[in-house]
């Protein structure tokens, strides 16, 4: 009787969390079609504002509004092309983190270790929700929805994401929630796929998605970071399906390199039906915690031989903004994007947009 129990307890859970997605609204039952709007997605709402004390901790906490004003600025996306997400509900959440963790964001002693800012402790938790996780739960609801939309379009951007250290039982640098497992759960579930490949790319392992999907066979990760850095997670790499670690200072010719050789190996290992890129720019030259050498044409590169790799193949990506500690960041992921749309490896659909 035991073991009978014992062995419904996980397929409970799996119904319940089917459930959840499928009652969840994030998908949006009105996302836009063919020609209505870009698969880009941002809120306004990413950008973290909190009385200056989002400077305490070097990553960028309005980047993501700025790659959007590049954007916009060149002619190449108005704001009524972009997709605006609906903030993860509790509900969604649920379907990876369990409630003890989510819980545990009320206190903001808890959220300040995570983000790594520890005035944060002292603030009440109702503001630390409302400006700080608050923008989190809009960035979750935009990974979410951009599965969906690559799967509709071929390619999807949020401007936003990659919350690549935060698992299902914890978080810490930076990232609350893990978007990247719960993208993937949904994708599962509502978009009829069943082989996911996670491309990470920025400067630091991606230990959160690694403890998620490490006994996941419809998951491959290819993980290609500084070793000599954050966060050290020796469980999460027994975890990885290929990884290839770098050590400080290596240089954008070195590091392309690198990437080409394992793209190699992916493409030979898996076939998915459905890229998560993780696009960093913490790889660049200057970075103080990602500690590489790669020059911003060489994240240009990066990011058109992923895209290429990914086109080439008819896969549908989806590319998650994540790590990223210079102010120069906003304007190398924003002249990417650029990049990619003149090569013809996206299609924003410029010529719907009036440039005045």
């Amino acid at each position: 009787m035991a073991s009978a129990s014992g062995s419904g307890a996980p397929a409970a859970a799996e119904a319940l969390r089917r459930r959840r997605i499928l009652s969840s609204r994030l998908y949006l039952d009105d996302a836009p079609s063919s020609g209505s709007k870009a698969p880009v997605v941002y809120s306004a709402a990413y950008d973290i504002s909190f009385n200056g004390m989002e400077k305490q901790h070097p990553f960028d906490s309005s980047k993501w509004g700025r790659v959007r004003s590049f954007l916009e600025d060149a002619g190449l996306l108005q704001s009524d092309r972009i997709v605006e997400p609906l903030e993860a509900s509790e509900d969604d959440l649920l379907v990876v983190h369990p409630g003890s963790y989510l819980n545990s964001l009320k206190s903001s002693e808890k959220v300040a270790r995570i983000v790594e800012v520890p005035a944060v402790a002292l603030l009440p938790n109702l503001l630390v929700q409302q400006k700080l996780l608050y923008p989190f739960r809009k960035q979750v609801g935009g990974s979410v929805l951009s599965a969906k939309l690559a799967l509709e379009k071929g390619w999807a951007i949020n401007i936003g994401g990659g919350f690549h250290h935060c698992s299902a039982q914890e978080g810490g640098g930076f990232c609350a929630y893990a978007d990247i497992s719960l993208c993937i759960h949904f994708a599962f579930v509502c978009l009829n796929i069943s082989r996911v490949m996670i491309i990470d790319l920025d400067a630091h392992q991606g230990n959160g998605h690694e403890k998620d999907f490490g006994s996941e066979g419809r998951v491959y990760t290819l993980d290609i970071y500084n070793s000599g850095i954050y966060p050290f997670d020796h469980v999460a790499k027994k975890y990885i399906d290929q990884k290839v670690e770098l050590d400080s200072g290596t240089k954008t010719e070195d590091y392309l390199e690198n990437l080409d050789k394992a793209l190699k190996v992916a493409k030979s290992r898996f076939q998915p039906q459905l890229i998560v890129y993780n696009a960093g720019t913490d790889i660049l030259d200057g970075d103080p915690l990602g500690r590489l050498k790669v020059s911003p044409e060489g994240v240009a590169i990066r990011d058109e031989k992923i895209f290429r790799f990914a086109k080439d193949q008819n896969i549908p990506l989806l590319m998650l903004t994540s790590g990223g500690y210079m102010e120069s960041s906003a304007r190398v992921i924003a002249d990417s994007i650029i990049n990619l749309s003149k090569k013809n490896l996206i299609d924003i659909g410029t010529r719907c947009i009036e440039v005045e």
